[in-house]
């Protein structure tokens, strides 16, 4: 049974844009939407791994990706990663 209310830590590393290399919540913002949109409290954490998103749930990662294969801004309902992101940590129990 799927449960609601998980805090979900989304870890996320720097990437390159326009010469510039750092931290930037730009294209967290759909993956953030998708998970509080079933429910999830979201967290960010910084880590070090470049261009590189992971979802914490209760200390075990459940999802990564590559964070610049994300959708810049938006609300996460058009991109497949948002989709799968939410069913890993739907499926995370």
């Amino acid at each position: 049974m799927p449960q609601k209310n998980l805090l979900v830590i989304l870890q996320y590393g720097p990437y390159e844009s326009c010469g510039i290399i750092e931290h930037r919540t730009c294209r967290l913002e759909g993956l953030q939407a998708a998970l509080k949109a079933v429910g999830h409290h979201c967290v960010l954490e910084k880590i070090d791994d470049w261009t590189t998103v992971k979802l914490i749930v209760n200390g075990e990662c459940v999802y990564t990706c590559n964070l610049t294969d994300l959708e810049f801004g938006g609300d996460g309902r058009l991109d497949p990663l948002c989709h799968e992101a939410t069913d890993a940590v739907r499926d995370a129990y």
